[in-house]
């Protein structure tokens, strides 16, 4: 593979972590007892996936993997607010695909254009003046930041081009791209010359055009990962048309229809819903054809008999380009859109050690709850959600959590503190 193209890269991000709340008195001249004036800490910040067009290739991400989001600021006297951490933008080429690493399930697809929140920031903590009530006029602590969200993930570069050459190696893919666009893909007359996919944009009339991708030479065995094909089958994933060229002059020692058929079972073996897309085939290379060779004869009727429309050109004296391309513009305009991918992620239930000692302490009117555990666990759960609220409710029946509260004299009613979380005990 060319060390210009890089399609496939796997990253961990971090969110920042919440900065700490803070404890401090208010002080001034005359005023006496001032009371609690410690401010919160800020939030920390998220991770954000957001498209840039200027990118081609996820070739930014060989050599950085780790991309991690400031912290919030702590918190001040004075009610004075950490700052929250700036987000982190991570940018990417428009059709990356995001996946969940260990289960490779998609959690984006960055095909519209739209950021995406990828790991959000923890919060920030409660500083003392939260926690002032009648009888705890001077609270002394303060509520730590919450850890931000980790994700392991691998991403995913798929093309967005609404037609694909395919093809084995040196049939002239790469000659018929540069005829009817302003791409300048390397073009030789030798096996692989092209290492990478190339785009260009194809005008068919006033108010038409379309993107088109070469796609590097397929051999026969790429499903299984021979050759370039493996690595580049992706990249016709989204493709609306496929247009399959083949070297139909037999200039190298092979047959077309051979050939034709050879590419077809790559494709279905890859994906037998791919195969089913809309397709032309183009016999390439008739200026080379020798007097009495039946291979155009042979391939046309191979093709029809399949059903896909079937054409002849000379890539090189640009000789039928120009129908095909009136005949691609046809087509895309009754299919519907490019493939956007579902996500189809679903994040795993919190694994969470309740064995780790917990500290439960009776302040004033207030019994506050902490521990590494806890706090791990406040922190995965949204509290907005009702499903959340339950998985919380049951980690802390079957910890014994609520059990030793009630051994040690907590009353219905009673305020509970875990962490930014503050609610009525309810027998």
């Amino acid at each position: 593979m060319s060390t210009s193209f890089v399609d496939k890269a796997r990253i961990t991000i971090k969110a920042g972590n919440g900065g700490d709340g803070a404890v401090a008195f208010h002080r001034e001249k005359y005023i006496a007892n001032g009371g609690p004036d410690g401010g919160d800490g800020g939030n920390g910040g998220n991770v954000v996936f957001t498209v840039d067009d200027n990118m081609s290739t996820l070739m930014d991400f060989r050599y950085k993997r780790k991309y991690v989001a400031p912290n919030g600021m702590p918190g001040q006297g004075k009610l004075c607010y950490g700052k929250s951490g700036a987000d982190l933008l991570i940018r990417v080429p428009r059709g990356t695909l995001i996946r969940d690493t260990e289960t490779g399930a998609i959690m984006h697809d960055m095909s519209d254009g739209k950021d995406w929140l990828a790991a959000k920031g923890g919060r920030g903590g409660w500083g003392n003046t939260h926690f002032a009530s009648p009888t705890r006029q001077v609270p002394r602590f303060a509520k730590p930041g919450l850890p931000g969200e980790t994700h392991d993930i691998t991403l995913e570069l798929k093309l967005l081009a609404d037609v694909g050459l395919v093809g084995f190696p040196n049939v002239g893919k790469s000659t018929f791209l540069s005829v009817v666009s302003k791409a300048h893909p390397k073009i030789a007359n030798y096996h692989f010359t092209t290492l990478f996919p190339n785009l260009g944009v194809v005008y068919a009339s006033e108010g038409s055009s379309f993107v088109m991708a070469d796609i590097p030479g397929i051999i026969e065995g790429a499903a299984e990962g021979a050759g370039l094909g493996f690595d580049f089958l992706r990249h016709i994933d989204r493709c609306r048309l496929l247009v399959h060229i083949i070297d139909v002059s037999g200039s190298e020692g092979r047959d077309p229809v051979e050939d034709y058929f050879a590419i077809k079972e790559e494709i279905c073996h890859y994906d037998a819903e791919l195969a089913e897309r809309p397709q032309i085939v183009v016999a390439n290379k008739t200026d080379l054809l020798e007097e009495g060779s039946d291979n155009l004869q042979r391939l046309r009727d191979a093709v029809e008999q399949d059903g896909f429309r079937f054409y002849e050109m000379s890539a090189v004296t640009h000789e039928g380009t120009r129908e095909i391309v009136l005949q691609c513009a046809e087509m895309l305009s009754k299919l519907p859109p490019v493939r956007q991918y579902e996500a189809d992620y679903v994040p795993p239930v919190p694994k969470i050690d309740t064995s780790e000692e917990l500290t439960i302490e009776f302040d004033d009117d207030m019994w506050v709850v902490e521990g590494p555990w806890l706090q791990k666990l406040v922190s995965t759960v949204n509290f907005e959600d009702y499903e959340s609220r339950m998985f919380f409710d049951r980690v802390m029946r079957e910890a014994g959590v609520y059990e030793r509260m009630e051994q040690q004299g907590v009353k219905d009613g009673d305020t509970i503190c875990i962490y930014n979380l503050i609610f009525e005990y309810k027998e």
